[in-house]
């Protein structure tokens, strides 16, 4: 009963070949347009149309874990997941009209900078700086590396490690080649492969089990032969597993849903998604590397729109695989699953892939391989893009102040080979985490709420300082790592073993959404009162680092300057241009390959002429006619998710 592997076709093959070397040309094109500079290779030199920016934001966000979690959640609880998408379209307006203004205004490359200029000394930015890599390396380059692997491995008989390899290689010659801009516009490309090829298997798949109204039907009949078999038979301790709960088709859940209660979504799931969409290097790169601000709130829109689709293209079509593979797919019998994905606690995972192999022709199914590829890579470049920003600018230049910028740019690109590196090593530890998808939502829950309560108190007011933001992080931090210790140190049992379970309530009762929510509040409470407990920051340091004093034109007087550890430049690269000319050839070739060149056609700018083009960078100021079509974009995107939500409640 084990899943056929299949060996893809040669018309399979010459898709995805094709696939990679066409985005490879484009990574190659856009790497050559913003050389030479540190904005350049982290920014795109801000200079990002809204279409890219939005499809980047985007594309960042849907990995292969979405097209395998998603699709498997759907399979088993219905369209419920779909609300994680939903809620981040409200998110995306906060982004764009909220938090972005302030980070433009604030002129920061990376979020920790932020906090540093905000708050002053180095403990908070350092603490962020190394908690944002960590998270990146053990959670979600290994989820994207398990549902990618999981995927290719049900689809052809490769090795696990070669495949992985390819795909890592692949990632990472995208970043270090062009930073930023390439990683964008290889961004823009993969998201319209990802949904022309995703849309082409939700066509085919809903043909295929009858239209919507015959989904609707068949889903709460799809059950496994076991279960069919031994209903009501006490003696079969399973015999309540695999069926499809009753509220398979409503978004909003009951407060003691074990999986998706309202509560923990309305506020638990909002609390994450302020930090992921917020506050996260990953996302929030994007949206810095707009244009102007206008571009910004543009792109936010796209993505918001875009963020509809999940639904239809992934949730939908899980919930078909369940219905046309009942059996496997929502196999309940521990020791079927083993034999079906070689996983006791249930296939679900396998559902995507499944609807995949068996449902797409030759060509197609090796279009949606390559879909998956691209979102693995656009994760993952996404990924060592903000590793190596965050290592560069929070961390290096810490110890090496005088660092030039052909040193900032080469340990960034070294930052990403040595992440390479260490999710090779991750694989094995990969390949044993059996749900892995719930543990980094977990994970989000125990560790995000008290950096979220940092970044909104610290944009919204202006009293607090950093004792009280270093003590609220503390607090939390210890809170989340013991709720996390204490919750998976115990097992918890599969479906129909009910009497094995021996968690206290405070761990089986109280769903991790839940405690999202009394972790927030709990690190609001120990900001306000040790900031209100301990010395004010004064005015003069605050122009532009909040939301009320975003559009200041007062002079910033930053919190311990250090000259040579705040702007966006380190120490000029080359002594003169006859510097340049006699260095010999090779070197020249190491200097291009870090983004190094030397460009004959750039004009020498003034040092008014500089100011004057750094003031309109970090300009936040807007069109009247823009700013209102953009007010009223953003209505309507959120009514219609509203309606959206409402429908399906």
């Amino acid at each position: 009963m084990a899943i056929q592997r299949n060996e893809l076709h040669w018309g399979d093959i010459l898709v995805i070949l094709g696939y990679f070397v066409a985005v490879i040309f484009v990574g190659i094109w856009s790497s050559c347009r913003n050389r030479g500079s540190v904005k350049g290779y982290f920014l795109a030199g801000r200079s990002m149309h809204w279409i890219p920016v939005g499809a980047s934001l985007f594309a960042s966000n849907i990995g292969s874990g979405h097209f395998v979690g998603l699709a498997g959640s759907g399979a088993s609880n219905g369209i419920g997941i779909a609300v994680f998408e939903l809620n981040a379209i409200f998110i995306l307006m906060l982004l764009g009209w909220l938090f972005v203004p302030v980070y433009t205004a604030a002129g920061v490359f990376t979020m920790p900078e932020y906090l540093r200029k905000r708050f002053g000394g180095q403990r908070i930015r350092v603490y962020l700086a190394v908690l944002a890599l960590a998270l990146y390396v053990f959670t979600k380059i290994s989820a994207d590396l398990y549902s990618g692997a999981l995927f290719i491995t049900q689809s052809v008989t490769m090795n696990l490690y070669l495949a992985v390899v390819i795909l890592l290689a692949v990632s990472a010659l995208f970043t270090i080649a062009g930073g930023l801009t390439a990683v964008i516009w290889t961004d823009f490309a993969q998201v319209i492969i990802m949904v022309i090829g995703a849309f082409i298997l939700m066509i085919m798949s809903f043909i295929e089990v009858g239209g919507y109204e015959a989904i609707v039907k068949k889903y709460f009949e799809a059950w496994p032969e076991t279960t069919r078999k031994n209903y009501g038979n006490d003696s079969y301790p399973y015999w309540k597993c695999g069926i499809p709960p009753d509220n398979s088709m409503n978004l909003i859940r009951s407060y003691d849903d074990g999986s998706l209660p309202w509560p923990g979504i309305m506020f638990g799931l909002t609390i994450s998604s302020v930090w992921y969409w917020c506050s996260d290097q990953v996302i929030v790169q994007r949206a810095l590397a707009a244009k102007n601000l206008s571009h910004a709130k543009a792109g936010t829109i796209l993505a918001g729109y875009l963020k509809f689709l999940p639904l239809w293209l992934i949730v939908f079509p899980g919930m078909i695989a369940r219905i046309l593979f009942p059996d496997e797919v929502a196999c309940a019998d521990p020791s079927v699953c083993k034999e079906v994905c070689d996983s006791e606690k249930g296939c679900t995972n396998i559902a995507f892939p499944k609807l995949v192999l068996k449902i797409m022709p030759t060509g197609l199914r090796g279009l949606m391989l390559a879909v998956m590829m691209s979102a693995l890579i656009s994760s993952l470049t996404s990924i060592f893009n903000s590793s190596s920003t965050i290592m560069t600018m929070d961390i290096w230049r810490l110890f090496r102040k005088n660092a030039s910028d052909i040193e900032l740019m080469v340990v960034g690109r070294l930052c990403i080979v040595v992440l390479v590196a260490i999710s090779i090593v991750w694989i094995p530890i990969v390949q044993n985490f059996g749900e892995l998808f719930h543990y980094i939502q977990a994970i989000t829950s125990f560790l995000a709420p008290p950096i979220c309560a940092t970044y909104v108190l610290a944009v919204f007011w202006k009293r607090i300082n950093e004792q009280g933001a270093f003590w609220g992080l503390m607090v939390g931090l210890v809170v989340g790592v013991v709720r996390f210790a204490w919750e998976y140190a115990y097992t918890v049992p599969p479906c129909g073993e009910s009497e094995n379970d021996h968690r206290p309530p405070i761990i089986a009762d109280v769903h991790y959404l839940h405690f999202g929510c009394i972790l927030f509040l709990l690190c609001i409470i120990v900001t306000i009162v040790v900031s209100l407990l301990t010395k004010p920051i004064e005015d003069k340091h605050l122009h532009r680092l909040t939301f009320w004093s975003r559009f200041s034109l007062k002079e910033r007087i930053d919190i311990s300057v250090d000259k040579h550890t705040e702007g966006g430049q380190g120490i000029s690269v080359f002594g003169s241009d006859q510097e340049y000319e006699t260095l010999p050839w090779y070197k020249k070739a190491g200097q291009w390959i870090c983004g190094i060149e030397k460009h004959d056609d750039i004009p020498k700018l003034t040092p008014e002429e500089q100011e004057a083009f750094e003031r309109k960078q970090l300009s936040i100021h807007e069109t009247k006619w823009w700013k209102r079509v953009l007010n009223v974009n953003a209505i309507v995107l959120m009514t219609l998710t509203v309606f959206l939500w409402g429908f399906y409640a």
